[in-house]
């Protein structure tokens, strides 16, 4: 989505609407803090719904970039609610726990829900979170790639 001065984007050259998808308990919420606040608490509650945050970048030519990060509850019972958030989105992140191997096999879903709500041409990146957690480590790396 281009955007620009006086055309309700605040100034900014772009706005992108970002998803973040997967299981509840993946780290969706706390990827999102981590990046858009650099803030980052060991205990967090559950998302309901869907929540969003902003952060803004530059670009290497300096056009003013707004990402506008939508973060999706993982439950099941919020699915309705949640796949009308992928309506305009340019990008997923599709996370999955590296200590839990069903949130790795439900990728498959989540990718199909992306495929039944999103724009065909959405960039989509694939998330092994809590890589740090080695010792409870269930997926390979070599499995995810």
């Amino acid at each position: 989505m281009e955007g620009g001065k006086g055309d309700g984007l605040d100034g900014y050259d772009y706005l992108f609407k970002i998803v973040l998808i997967g299981d509840s308990g993946v780290g969706k919420s706390n990827l999102l803090t981590r990046y858009c606040k650099n803030d980052f608490k060991i205990e967090s509650k559950t998302t309901i719904g869907v929540e969003f945050a902003t952060k803004n970048v530059f670009t290497t030519d300096g056009k003013r970039v707004k990402a506008q990060i939508w973060d999706t509850a993982g439950q099941e019972r919020y699915s309705a609610i949640t796949s009308a958030y992928y309506r305009n989105a340019v990008g997923a992140l599709l996370m999955y726990d590296t200590t839990c191997e069903q949130s790795f096999k439900n990728v498959a879903l989540w990718l199909k829900k992306l495929k039944d709500f999103a724009d065909p041409n959405i960039v989509i990146l694939l998330v092994g979170n809590k890589t740090d957690l080695k010792d409870k480590r269930e997926v390979r790396f070599e499995d995810a790639s």
